[in-house]
Order: structure tokens, then sequence, then C-alpha cells
């Protein structure tokens, strides 16, 4: 058996040193090296790209045809969501990251087990000099699935692995899966044996924990595919998936304890200790401030590369994820007792460490800082408010504190106001008041159900099998939609569809060739007809049912439409002229925004239709109507060259030295599409003009905020923006008739309008003030002891807050409290005070409030409430008075 030497002696290597020797290991014995995906899956079942083989999971199940039979890389990866959610418990362990990288080699219906299991032992224990880790093979045990005969075998027989280090365990430990449902197989993995200190001897089986014999690398052996019902099946090709934590390996070759002090995660824990003053224990994982400095070291890394790869902070999916790391490290920043801002230089340092193996994290460097600093400020006032909400909710109102916080206001202060739990039960614990867990989970658990119930209508198992059936019988759809608006065609198979939405029952056909585009990369699918001749489908829309097979969903107007007939598609040219036109402005306007905004501006999403396009884009603050005008004008420039455009078909890396950028949405091969419109070279599968000056005019009709760091513009090209033009101009026309002004004069005609409408309204305040004065000696007529409580209908919130003030001032009156409907139905309550009163008026109102649905208050000497139930307004005046004597000390 091939032995190396210790892993503590073996030599050390750097991160990118390690990333490279592998790759650069499974590249001379045939692998492509493919570069890693985003963090962001095009796999709809996770939420991040969790592991090496999630990229080519359609691979591995057939649904696409790999372009290589082997393959290796270094994939980016995150575990913070879903079933894969690792965030709680970054900073606790000495392995557990949001972001990692996962090394992996992978066949692809190539090589099995007899290739496979020697190579990962080859590279693990030859010596570095030959391109091995160097590791002793006498400290490596193996573990198999305890059905899998053929890998003991090969373990023992080929490599030459003692039995007694060769361990058998059963699903939970040794088979691999992705989720609940995909590629899945027996697995073995090599675990290092680390010594006494870090456990008991027994190999894998006496250490379920794995501190003492560590995981280091997993050979899963891709055989079967699972269904949602957990019926497996096996897939059309045996393939191999292996994964190998590359922090993990590093531990071990730079002989440190754990991840924290590698060259990766070392100098963001440095700058912590910097930032906050608080000194960092190696190895120490009860010391609450090593804790927090690991967290901020964490977290400062896996935000940046989020944020590069386009995960942008928001309240929901990836967005929210990435906001719950940015705030997790800023809480543990305040917890360290630090008011400055930490994360910019952290999320710098975390990019200087990255940005060899990611050279975009440094281009893209000025934007990634702004995004996490803006989100840090944010959170800090959170933080503030936060605390100002919890100091209200823990008192009991008589200047003492609850006993309990409720699990229901512990759930919004955390879900509304981004605050904490461990925050809210920290502080409130300093005043000994327990907050109320179980309700809080309860609110916690029903949340998670109303986000499984909202994620439920997937494709079920019968109808993707059905799918899979076509293409392994017919192949994919051939796709004449770039140069043709016709074609004549076979029908494949008619199935069975959801209703369309005015209630008719649709069909799903299938074509081995057609000219209707698929919904994809923010494009519509097309419309239009399929005629046999024996009936006529109207097309309503079309997709993807798997990569590359393109479903057409369609109603059946005349007669049957059935397999084996052949059918004329014909799409709907006009509707696709109209899309053609918006999906190149879209390009055009991308362009724009760039030159105006910054070239940090990346797509986020968009929506091409017929009838106007939508953009999303990454960028931190609002357009000006400035900026509107100059990104019109470039677009419109453009227009106006009528340059030719060019859709053509090269590698990615020949699309990639011409400068093209990726547009979102879209998943590309080896073999891309590029489009050059105007100045505009990009990646993209839609369709297009074939001049820039067939999009006609460009008007943005919106630009809008739809999350942190993110917005998004509207636009109508060609006959919609002439459309637009009249209608405006009509409006404007309108406007100038009402005002009695030509519309040359119309801005100038509001004016007058509006400063008449400014006059009379103080004519009718000076009105109103009067009579709230002359009404004000009636009601202070009643009063008792200087208190008056009455009840007064008819007025407006705010003639009621004038006339209770006027009620003050009456010479008798110290305490007012008026309640009164008001003319639309709701309820207004007002209390005033005298100014020099140690408690706020608000104080008369909070149960009062109550009484008629609603609340209000303030903390000043007028205090302002609002209901909905006026029916309710005699037991508010009753409660009112009732507070009373508490307020006066009596």
């Amino acid at each position: 058996m091939t032995s190396g030497t210790n892993a503590s002696t073996s030599g050390s290597m750097t991160a990118d040193q390690l990333r490279d020797s592998f790759t650069g290991f499974f590249a001379e014995r045939g692998h492509t090296v493919v570069p890693s995906a985003s963090l962001i899956p095009h796999d709809p079942t996770v939420m991040f790209n969790v592991a090496g083989m999630v990229p080519f999971k359609s691979y591995f199940v057939g649904d696409e045809q790999a372009p290589y039979d082997r393959a290796v890389s270094s994939q980016k990866c995150a575990r913070a969501g879903g079933k894969h959610n690792d965030l709680d418990d970054v900073g606790r362990t000495k392995r557990h990251l949001v972001f990692f990288e996962m090394l992996g080699n992978f066949s692809f219906g190539d090589y099995f087990k007899t290739d496979a299991i020697p190579w990962s032992w080859e590279l693990m224990t030859s010596d570095p000099s030959q391109g091995g880790w160097g590791f002793d093979g006498d400290q490596l045990w193996v573990t198999v699935h305890e059905t899998d005969d053929e890998a003991e075998q090969i373990w023992h027989e080929q490599v030459g692995v003692p039995m007694e280090r060769i361990q058998r365990l059963g699903d939970k430990d040794n088979y691999w899966q992705m989720g609940d449902t995909g590629p899945c197989g027996p697995c073995s993995e090599i675990h290092i044996d680390r010594g006494a200190a870090f456990g008991p001897d027994g190999g894998p089986l006496n250490d379920p924990a794995g501190d003492r014999f560590m995981e280091i690398w997993n050979l899963v052996f891709m055989q079967f595919n699972q269904a949602s019902d957990g019926t497996r099946t096996p897939l059309p090709t045996p393939s191999i998936d292996t994964g190998a934590g590359l922090e993990r390996i590093l531990t071990l070759k730079q002989g440190v304890d754990s991840v924290w002090e590698t060259d990766l995660m070392q100098p963001m824990i440095d700058v912590a200790q910097s930032l906050t003053g608080k000194r960092y224990l190696v190895g120490d994982y009860d010391d609450r401030d090593s804790f927090g400095l690991r967290v901020l070291a964490e977290h400062a890394r896996s935000g940046a590369m989020l944020v590069n790869d386009g995960v942008f902070p928001s309240n929901e999916a990836r967005g929210y994820v990435l906001r719950r790391i940015i705030r997790r490290a800023v809480r543990f920043a305040y917890l360290l007792g630090t008011d400055k801002l930490v994360m910019p230089t952290l999320t710098e340092t975390a990019i200087g460490v990255m940005a060899n193996a990611y050279p975009d994290l440094r281009k893209n460097q000025d934007f990634i800082v702004n995004v996490i600093a803006n989100e840090e400020e944010r959170f800090r006032h959170t933080l503030k408010n936060g605390l100002s909400i919890l100091d209200g909710e823990l008192s009991d109102g008589d200047g003492g504190d609850k006993k309990e916080l409720s699990g229901s206001t512990a759930f919004l202060l955390h879900d509304t106001y981004g605050f904490p739990l461990e925050l809210t039960q920290e502080i409130a614990s300093e005043r000994s008041v327990e907050v109320d867990l179980e309700g809080f989970r309860s609110e916690m658990t029903a949340q998670r159900e109303r986000a499984k119930a909202s994620a439920k209508g997937a494709v079920d198992d019968a109808t993707l099998g059905g799918y899979r059936e076509i293409v392994e019988q017919f192949g994919v759809t051939d796709f004449v939609g770039y140069t043709d608006d016709e074609s004549e065609s076979r029908v494949l198979a008619v199935i069975d569809g959801p209703d369309a939405d005015d209630g008719s029952a649709t069909v799903e056909i299938f074509l081995d060739r057609t000219p209707f585009y698929a919904e994809s990369g923010g494009q519509v699918g097309d419309t239009g007809t399929i005629v046999t001749e024996t009936g006529r489908a109207e097309v309503l829309d079309t997709t993807f049912a798997l990569p590359q097979l393109r479903r057409h969903t369609a109603r059946v107007v005349e007669g049957t439409v059935t397999a084996g007939q052949t059918a004329t598609a014909t799409i709907d040219i006009d509707r696709r002229n109209q899309i053609r036109r918006n999906h190149t402005g879209t390009h055009l306007l991308h362009h724009a925004l760039r030159v105006v905004l910054g070239d940090h501006v990346k797509q986020a999403g968009s929506h091409v239709g017929p009838d106007r396009l939508r953009f999303d884009f990454s960028h931190y603050d609002a357009v000006t109507p400035e900026q509107i005008a100059e990104i019109e004008k470039i677009a419109n420039t453009e227009t106006l060259t009528n340059e030719p455009t060019r859709a053509f078909e090269t590698t990615k890396d020949e699309a990639e030295a011409l400068g093209a950028i990726a547009f979102f949405g879209d998943k590309y091969g080896d073999i891309v599409r590029v489009l050059e419109a105007g100045s505009t070279v990009e990646l993209c599968g839609g369709t297009h003009v074939k001049a820039t000056g067939d999009i006609g005019t460009v008007k943005v009709v919106s630009e809008s905020s739809i999350g942190s760091n993110l917005r998004r513009i509207e636009a109508v090209t060609g006959e919609a923006s002439v459309a637009l033009l009249q209608h405006d101009e009509a409006l404007i026309a309108d406007v100038a008739g009402l005002v009695g002004t030509g519309a040359d004069d119309v801005l100038g005609g509001v004016q007058r309008k509006l400063d008449e409408i400014k006059s009379l309204n103080d004519e009718i305040k000076s009105l109103r003030s009067q009579i709230a004065m002359g009404r004000a000696t009636e009601i202070a007529a009643i009063a008792n002891d200087g208190v008056v409580v009455t009840r007064v209908d008819g007025l407006a919130p705010g003639d009621l807050r004038e006339l209770a003030i006027a009620v003050r001032q009456q010479p008798n009156v110290d305490l007012v409290v008026l309640i009164g409907e008001t003319s639309t139905g709701g309820v207004t309550l007002v209390a005033a005070v005298p100014p020099n009163s140690d408690k706020p008026a608000s104080a008369l109102l909070k149960d009062a409030a109550k009484a008629v649905g609603g609340g209000g208050g303030g903390k000043g000497d007028i205090a302002t409430a609002g209901g909905k139930n006026p029916d309710g307004i005699t037991e508010a005046l009753g409660l009112a008075a009732a507070a009373i004597p508490a307020f006066l000390g009596e």
C-alpha cells in the first residue's frame, strides 16, 4: 500500500495551491476543468449550489447531454437556507461555514469505481513533489455502504487498505442524495485519524461527530434517481460524483486545529480583533468574544461571495439569507462592544483573500462593499429602533417590568423589525424577564408552513417521466425560430394540460421542430397556431418541459390534433416583432444603465413581453430624472444609428474574449449565442431585431425600488412608445383645458390653481380655528375639577386636535380628552395635558383606543389616536375617564 508522510509534516499549501493541485491532478487524467458556477443555481429545488454536483445534476439524470465525459471543478457552495442550513452553527464549531468550496471530479457515464477509488487514494497519499497531498496512508480509514461489496474489494485488493481500516455504514452515513428528489447513490468516504487527542480509537464507527476520524473525501457512486415518493430508478448510466471540502483539507495541510486558523480565515480574524479590540483565543469555543470574532470573519467572506454572484439583501429567499448573514455579523459586532461600521473593512479583507481564485471580486469590490455597508448601516438603525420597541414591550405600564415577554412580540421584533431573538433574550434577561420561546417557535412554525405552502406546485414525477420518455424516444426539439416564423413539423405527443385562465381545457403539444420560442431569459413564450389535417390548436404559451424540450400549451379550437400527424406551426408574427423590439431594447437599456450609473449595475431579472419591457438591476440609490433622461438619450442614439445587429454562436471562451456580458436567467454551455447590438455585446438566446432602428423610440415609463439595492425600470418601444407619447400629449391638453390655459403654459396654469387652493385652505384653517375657539368656551363649561372628557362628532382628526388645544387653554381646564366619530365613519381620539406634565398624554388613550379597535399615541403633551369602531366610543370615554385618577397620582 502506498504510504506518504504525516499531514502535519507533508508540506503546507496555500488555499490557491491546494485548489490548483486538485484540478491539475484530474486534468492530467482527461478531465475538463470547469470553472465554478454561480452560487445561484439553475436547479429550483435548492436555494444555493450546496454541493459540487448541483450544476451537473441534469447531466446525471439524463435531461441534458454532458458536453464532456469527465469534469473537475472547485465549486462555490453555500448552505444557509432550507434543508441545507449551517448558518446558526457558524462560529460554534471548528468546521461549519456558510460559504465553502467543494473540490470535485465527475464522470458522466465514463469511468466508475475501479478508476475513481484508486485516483482518490493516489492524490491523497502521493508525494507533493509528484503533485499529491502527501497524507500518511496509515492514518486513513475508509467507509463503504453496507451493501457495497465491490467498493470494499477495490479498496482492499486494488488499493491495499487493510480490512481493519475499512468499515461499513448504512444509508444514514454512506448514502448520498442532494435532497428529497434527484440523483443519488451509495458512497465511500475517506477519513483521517487525527490522533488520540481528538477522541477514542475505533474508527469512524466510534466517532459520529467526526472530531478524531474526520471525513475529507466522499466518493458518490451515482446510480439512481429518487422520486418525491421515495422510489428510486436506475440512472441512464452509472456516474461518479466526488466531493472534497477545500477548507477541511486545507486545515490538515496547514497543520492547524480548525478552519479559523487557515489562510482563508485568519486574515479576517485578525482584522476583526483590530476593529473590536477583542482578543481571539485559538481553540476556545466557550469564549464568547472568540465566538463573535469567528462569526464576523466567516460572514464577511460569505457575504462578499453572495453579493458578487448577484444576491442582494431583501426579505425574500436568497436575499433574506444574505440579510440574516450580514445582520448576524452586525449583531455580534454590537455584542462585542463596537458602534462603528465593521463590515466594509472586513469585506475588503475577504475580497483580498479570495480574489486570486475569483478575480471578478476585485473588479466588483466597490459595489460589494457598498451593498454590505448600506445593509449594516440600516441594521444598526434597526437595532436602535428595536431596542426602543423592546423597552416599551418589557414595561408593565406601572413603572416596573413584565414577568414574561410574549412569543408573538418576540416574533414580531424578529420578523418585522429584523431584531434577533438572541438579543431579545439577552436584553430581557438583564431585566429578569422570560421570553415565551414556545410561543415564538409556534409563530416560526406557522411562517414555515406558509412558506412551504407557497412553494407547492412542482411538476409531479409521473408527468416528468412522460416528458423524459419523449426525449428518450425522439430527442429534444429542433428550434428554427431564429430564422423561420413557420415550420412543417411532426406531432410527437399530445398530453392533457392544466386549464387555461378562462377555465377552458388545454393540451400540451410536442413537435419535432418548431419556430415557437420557449419562455427563458426573461422573454415570454410565443403564441400562434398549430394546424393538422384534422384540427387546429391555438398556442397560448410556449415553455420548456425539460431542457431543450419545448412544450406548446394550446387549446384545440377545431377538430383534433393527434400524435404522428404532420403539422404547420406558425407563430403570431406581429406579437413576435413587438417582443423582438422590446428584447433588443432591453440590451440597449442595460448598456445605457452601465454607462450612466456604473459597471456595478448587473441584471437581476427581466420580463420581455409584447407590450413593454421590465429590467431589474443592482444599484444602491434611486435613479434621478436627469439620469433617466441620459439613459434614454444613449439608448435612442443607438436606435437612430440603425446599425445592423448580429446574433451568432461561438465558444464561451471566445465570447468572453469579445467582452460579452452574461444575461440573467440563461444557462450557458460551451457553445453560446452572442448578440451584438449597437455598443452592446451580450450572451443571449432570445430573438432580436435585424437593426437597431427597428426598435423605434425607447421610452422609460417608470423607475422604482423593488428591494434593498435593487431597482426596476420599465420601458416601451416601437408602436407602444408612440401610443404613450400620444396619450401623454392628450393628457396635457386635457389638463390645460381644466386650468384654462394653453398646452404650452400648462405648468404655469397648474401652479396658479395650486396657489389659489393654498390661499383658500389657509382661509378655511383660520375660520376653523375661530370656530374651535368658540366651541372651546362651550365645552370648557362642562369641566369637572379641571377635567373634560366628552364626545365631539363630525370633525377631522386635525380639527379635533385643534379643538382640544383650544379647550386646554381655557382658564378652568387642565386635562382634555375628546373622542368622536369622523365624517368618514372612523373614530378620532385626542388627549391634551399641561405642557409641563411629567407623564405623556398618550397614557389617557392607551385603553380607550383599544375599545374602538385602534391605536396611536405619542410622547408629548398632545396625543392622538384613531379607530374603526364608532360603537365603542361610549366605552372609550369611560376608559379614558377611568385612567385620569392614576394619571393624576390619586
